[in-house]
């Protein structure tokens, strides 16, 4: 996702992003002084991209909801690992979409791109509310939306580089911090609709909610620049770059277990806390809730302190929760579990771009490093909650808590290996 040229003024940079033939007529790279770093139009890019992290990692963070239904009412006669398939199958081609459809979005195609993703995820919600069998919700939620969301987020993560620079870390924060609202909002809505109303107007209410803040994302994607050259798919160079490599292994890790407690704390909840299902639903809000501040404080700080040494602290103190979630079987201890756990991990998804730059030898190879890195995440999100769904289909919601700790510890390991090999002085802004 190189950096892209302005085009002058706001009407034609809009322009620029609807007609594939302005896109050739690009001035060359602007210096780095020139990047707004504020204004309404680069506002206006945060909101848009607020919105496109609501329906794309929104619906991974609100899958926990969802869980909770289909292993209990329609399909019922599914496993919990089969069923945890349809999420991570959608995490995993958000990530795996992503990766391939980023020189598309150095080419100059982000606004088509946004079009089609928005499409893909709002007819694919309405297609669930359709669905009777496991093959029909996979098809409908888990390879449309996932499809859909993929061709969204590298616009939605792309665009802000653009706008931004000292507040880089800040302002994609404040865009990131949209998956967690919806991770409050969709869970509520889904489960109190679907009693009132029933599965499929349930699922159609959430389409429409989808169809209308994705038309925000629409009508405000401006791109500013265009990249001067298109870039690689894949960097061979990076594999020689040792921090880069491990923060890769740390990408993969961490998602392998940040996951499992959006999937799994509902039916946690209710079968070893004995927590009565009407509140047991809350809990997935409630770790959605933790993740929304846990993605613009820690942004803010970023800013001065560094995104790697950010996110190295928030990842060892998720790995500790985990591990005090092995002594919590009470419904105050859950609660209190939920806010803290979703405010740690949060991090790792809005400050991954960020930490990708720093890490990268020049923004003109970013795009095709955080197609990567992103790949790596998305593979670990593809892993693990089916894992953590198996070990619970034995019985052993004690080894999916150890399977959860242990995936963040290795994590950690990582993201502490990255940080020193990249600099040793402790006081560096890494």
């Amino acid at each position: 996702m190189a950096l892209m040229t302005d085009s002058g003024n706001d009407t034609n940079r809009h322009s620029e992003s609807f007609s594939p033939e302005l896109k050739s007529e690009a001035t060359p790279q602007f210096p780095a002084n020139a990047i707004p770093n504020g204004g309404l139009i680069a506002w206006l890019q945060v909101v848009g991209s607020f919105m496109a992290f609501l329906n794309t990692w929104g619906i991974v963070n609100s899958f926990g909801a969802f869980q909770s239904y289909y292993s209990s009412e329609l399909l019922s006669d599914v496993s919990d690992s089969n069923i945890s398939w349809i999420g991570s199958i959608h995490g995993f081609l958000l990530c795996l979409t992503g990766f391939l459809t980023g020189p598309l979005f150095d080419a100059g195609y982000a606004y088509y791109l946004i079009c089609i993703g928005s499409f893909l995820v709002v007819f694919g919600m309405f297609m669930v509310s359709l669905c009777t069998q496991y093959w029909q919700v996979m098809l409908a939620q888990g390879i449309c939306i996932g499809l859909g969301s993929g061709c969204l987020f590298i616009p939605s993560v792309g665009i802000i580089p653009t706008y931004f620079s000292t507040r880089k870390a800040l302002a994609t924060g404040l865009a990131a911090s949209g998956s967690s609202v919806a991770g409050v909002i969709y869970p509520i809505a889904f489960t109190r609709l679907q009693q009132s109303i029933g599965f499929p107007w349930a699922t159609r209410v959430i389409a429409f909610i989808m169809l209308g803040t994705l038309s925000i994302t629409i009508a405000t994607f401006r791109v500013r620049i265009l990249p001067p050259e298109r870039r690689q798919l894949f960097d061979p160079q990076a594999l020689c770059d040792v921090p880069f490599m491990l923060f890769n292994a740390t990408a993969f890790f961490t998602c392998v277990g940040l996951y499992v407690p959006y999937f799994y704390i509902s039916d946690y909840s209710t079968t070893v806390a004995t927590m009565s299902p009407s509140l047991a639903f809350y809990m997935v809000p409630i770790l959605s809730a933790g993740s929304v501040f846990g993605r613009i404080l820690p942004n803010f700080f970023a800013d001065k302190t560094g995104p790697l040494n950010t996110i190295a602290i928030c990842i060892c103190a998720a790995f500790i929760l985990a591990y005090c979630w092995l002594a919590i079987a009470n419904t105050p201890g859950i609660i209190v579990f939920c806010v803290l756990y979703g405010f740690f991990p949060g991090t790792f998804v809005s400050l991954q771009a960020t930490s990708v730059v720093t890490l990268s030898p020049s923004l003109g190879i970013f795009g095709t490093r955080m197609g990567m890195s992103t790949l790596c995440a998305g593979l670990g999100t593809l892993v693990g909650n089916p894992v953590a769904g198996a070990i619970v289909g034995k019985g052993s919601w004690l080894g999916l808590r150890l399977f959860c700790a242990c995936a963040l510890a290795v994590g950690t390991v990582f993201v502490a290996g990255a940080r020193v090999v990249r600099s040793r002085r402790l006081m560096d802004q890494v």
